[in-house]
């Protein structure tokens, strides 16, 4: 069975939203059109068989002037929160006929009596109240285009309610937005309007969705929905007003609600932060590389202003989870760092604190074994440049003043982290299967610990025999294979970490250009240089890799020579102030 909603307008002229959900709550089709042919067409597939179609519009109206019963009686619980009905009557042009949404029901052959038990049925519903149910608002999203409201202050209560639908992922029933394509590309849309009339278009289809969940929600709770009217006067379904709530005081100055102001000011932000974010991940990547640490991959974001806003709504035993989100969000700033193995989790985490100001360091691993259990594990910095770090500063001016959330995990552990976010905590484990889910989950987390620690001994064990690789056969490259460094490397500093496949290959390119072409000539090279004193002079706190520790001894040995060569182009001035640590 699917779930249709339709914002319908009242007339050809303006579009219409299309939102359609599965009978598992899953958006499966969403668009904007204005014909009714059109609508036929978008919604056709999903009509033929058992469906229950909302549509924001009135499908029953026979009183002469003012409000519809249902209207009246709706705007006694929901006016209050500016969610009252606009009245609906026969002395209006497009109500003095059959309404719209009565044709274009009629033309679908959908039922609208709100008591039919048809297969194939249409309601009329109401996003504003529905949302007020729904949420818990104290007062309605001000996202509709009117005098005196910004684009700033449109977008930012549109983002809060897109957030918030995604927030009704764990509800019940359950929506599923935030893995779907075309929502995502919806929210992008929202984010990046400029105009009210950008915005006009996506409102339409967000609204559809919350139409689309209305009819979900009255198929699953229906003692929880009510029906203000009736078929022969009209009627509008909503989910019922829970009893307790209170809309919020209307003082003479209008307060914000502080999330949506939250949310707005997020929103102002969130262009800058992408940019920091950017400069984050080119400052971690820099980082890691000079220091030859080997790592799968580096990636940053800036948290979006719908993720943002679903996080800055979150309620925890009834009070807000973050009282001041703007600063309490520490995570908007978001890199992450996939290694190989543990231990090379550690040597980043070290690193990073060497380079940075760390702010916070939570080991998410160790705090769930001391809890005497396996499951999510990840190291999580938060971190910011120190008043120290002027080069830093100077090279990522966008991330001055701000924080960002390093998270450190091994492939295995982000593998695990990622299908359990996906399959847990989406809603999609049926609650009778939950504890048998969590014993499995803890079962892979266990494993992958066990796999985790292998792979970390096998690579020592490889280290350890790096001096027993035979030479492979060489085609006519001069340059040393880049195989055959990282043995010799891994023989002469023991204590080294293994660097990225690409960076021997690389190292091995300015070896050619200092004319060293065998592992003979680059023993002769380092040799004569003392490792100890060199590491002391560069103040190294950590463990460096092992293409660092070589890139050093050549920068000792041969000086501005090698400052020069071709293949240092891109760091010259990073070389220069190496070396001036040797030199003084």
């Amino acid at each position: 069975m699917y779930f249709v909603g339709l914002d319908l307008a009242w007339g050809d002229k303006k579009p219409t939203g299309v939102a359609v959900l599965d009978g598992r709550g899953h958006l499966v089709h969403i668009d904007a059109v204005r014909t009714d042919q059109e609508i036929g067409a978008s919604i056709a597939p999903y009509i033929a068989a058992d469906c229950l179609v909302a549509i924001d519009a009135p499908l029953v109206v026979t009183n002469p002037t003012g409000n519809r019963p249902a209207e009246r009686a709706l705007n006694k619980d929901f006016a209050r929160y500016d969610a009252g009905a606009h009245p609906s009557n026969t002395g209006k042009p497009e109500f003095a006929d059959v309404p719209r949404g009565a044709r274009l029901s009629a033309r679908l052959g959908l039922d609208i009596d709100p008591d039919s038990r048809g297969p194939r049925r249409a309601i009329e519903v109401y996003p504003h109240p529905a949302m007020v149910a729904l949420f818990g608002l104290g007062r309605t999203l001000k996202y509709k285009a009117k005098p005196g409201r910004s684009v700033v202050s449109m977008r930012a209560e549109l983002l809060t309610l897109t957030g918030l639908l995604e927030g009704l992922a764990t509800a019940e029933p359950a929506l599923h937005l935030a893995d779907q394509d075309a929502w995502r590309r919806l929210v992008g849309d929202i984010e990046a309007a400029e105009r009210k009339a950008d915005l006009r278009r996506s409102e339409d289809q967000v609204d559809a969705v919350v139409c689309a969940y209305v009819a979900l929600f009255r198929q699953r709770r229906l003692a929880d929905t009510t029906t203000y009217g009736d078929f022969k006067t009209g009627y509008i379904v909503t989910p019922s007003l829970p009893d307790g709530q209170v809309p919020s005081p209307r003082p003479p100055r209008q307060v914000e609600d502080p999330v949506a102001a939250a949310v707005r000011t997020y929103a102002a932000r969130q262009p800058a932060l992408r940019n920091a974010a950017t400069q984050a991940t080119a400052l971690v990547t820099t980082v890691l590389d000079e220091a030859g640490i080997n790592y799968l991959t580096v990636t940053g974001r800036a948290k979006s202003v719908a993720s943002f806003a679903a996080k800055a709504a979150r309620v925890v035993d009834g009070e807000r989870a973050f009282a001041d989100p703007v600063s309490d969000i520490t995570d908007v700033i978001g890199v992450r760092v996939i290694t190989y193995v543990h231990s090379d989790v550690e040597a980043v985490a070290e690193l990073l604190g060497n380079e940075a100001v760390v702010l916070d360091d939570r080991d998410m691993g160790r705090e769930t074994a001391s809890e005497g259990r396996f499951g999510y594990a990840s190291r999580h910095l938060l971190i910011e440049l120190g008043p120290e770090d002027a080069e830093a500063a100077e090279a990522h001016p966008d991330l001055v003043g701000q924080r960002a959330q390093v998270q450190i995990r091994t492939v295995l552990q982000h593998a695990w982290a990622e299908f359990e976010h996906d399959i847990r905590y989406k809603g999609s484990i049926p609650a009778v299967q939950r504890a048998e889910f969590d014993r499995r989950f803890t079962l892979a987390a266990g494993l992958l610990e066990l796999a985790d620690r292998e792979f970390s001994t096998i690579r020592d064990r490889l280290r350890g025999d790096a001096d027993a690789v035979r030479e492979q056969a060489r085609d006519d490259d001069p340059r040393i294979d880049a195989q055959e460094l990282a043995a010799f490397l891994a023989g002469q500093y023991a204590d080294a970490g293994w660097s990225r496949e690409s960076h021997y290959a690389w190292i091995s390119g300015l070896l050619l250009e200092l004319g060293i072409t065998s592992l003979e000539e680059l023993a002769e090279v380092v040799r004569g240089v003392d490792s100890a004193d060199l590491d002391r002079r560069m103040g190294y706190k950590s463990p460096t890799g092992a293409v660092r520790r070589l890139d050093d001894a050549l920068l000792a040995s041969y000086a501005d020579a090698y400052v020069a060569l071709h293949g240092n182009a891109h760091r010259t001035d990073r070389l220069r102030a190496r070396l001036d640590k040797l030199t003084d």
